[in-house]
């Protein structure tokens, strides 16, 4: 079964590019994704200062780390994701748009304080269901 979204006429619209909730078939492979964000195979940071940057190597990032289990960025079930500043929403959903197909992973979206180096803006971790 390939994941569906899950829609409620009790709960608002999303307010960006996610789900309230997902459902699969839980056949094959469930892969938990670290905290990816905008450091660079190289370990340099890409886009320092720049969110929509940050964004769009994180994404690349998740990306290669869901391939490299097999499956694709459409195998994608939840996000979790943490930014300095709630501001750049719109910039982040618009990024994340390119990368998540439809339906889209049930997300959750937080403000911290910080992140293991003062550059990062944005960190993102993933759940993925890959079929056999």
């Amino acid at each position: 079964m390939p994941r569906q979204q899950i829609v409620s006429a009790k709960i608002g619209k999303p307010s960006g590019h996610f789900s309230h909730a997902n459902a699969i078939e839980a056949r094959g492979r469930i892969v938990f994704i670290s905290g990816m964000t905008s450091k660079r195979a190289d370990g340099t940071i890409a886009g320092v200062g720049d969110l929509e940057a940050q964004t769009r190597q994180m994404c690349e990032n998740i990306k290669a780390a869901v391939e490299a289990a097999g499956g694709t960025m459409a195998d994608i079930c939840r996000v979790d994701v943490y930014v300095k500043d709630m501001g750049g929403f719109d910039v982040i959903h618009r990024v994340r748009r390119e990368y998540f197909p439809d339906p889209p992973p049930a997300s959750t979206m937080v403000s911290i304080s910080g992140f293991t180096h003062p550059d990062y803006l944005i960190e993102m971790a993933a759940i993925a269901v890959i079929p056999d």
